[in-house]
């Protein structure tokens, strides 16, 4: 089995692992983190987004062989205290209703303020068109990424 050398967080892991496994299971059973969740499998409802070389990537789909040397953040990579401004927002605003969808929406949520610290409800609604909410909270969503672009 071949060997992949990983950078998720900031941190090197070497995992021993078929070429073909998706990352996600990668992140969740080899290294430990579990805040990606795994959702529809299929790259659709965006639960189980990461960061990959700073683009909001679905790990479900993309094997492990095409992540080697690539810098890869997980929700536990946002922030150690829960204190990025997204977070905050989050929490500030009660946005989670179930709370599966909630780390892909953050993780698309941070990756579209580090590119538009300002955005428009377009913007938001173009950047977050992907994550799958079954609760319906795309408005609490939408306030709380220009709470967040408030608080950056």
């Amino acid at each position: 089995m071949p060997s992949y050398k990983l950078n998720i967080n900031d941190k090197d892991y070497t995992v021993d692992v078929d070429e073909t496994m998706p990352v996600l299971w990668v992140i969740r059973d080899f290294v430990g983190l579990t805040g990606t969740k795994f959702g529809c499998g299929i790259a659709q409802c965006g639960a189980c987004t990461i960061h990959l070389d700073g683009t909001p990537t679905r790990s479900c789909s993309i094997p492990v062989s095409a992540v080697a040397d690539r810098k890869i953040r997980t929700i536990e990579g946002v922030s150690e205290n829960v204190d990025h401004a997204v977070q905050k927002a989050w929490i500030e605003l009660q946005v989670p209703q179930c709370g599966y969808c909630q780390s892909g929406q953050i993780m698309s949520a941070v990756a579209l303020l580090e590119k538009n610290p300002k955005p428009t409800d377009a913007d938001i609604d173009g950047a977050m068109q992907g994550n799958l909410c079954r609760c319906g909270t795309y408005q609490r969503i939408r306030k709380a990424i220009h709470r967040a672009s408030e608080l950056i």
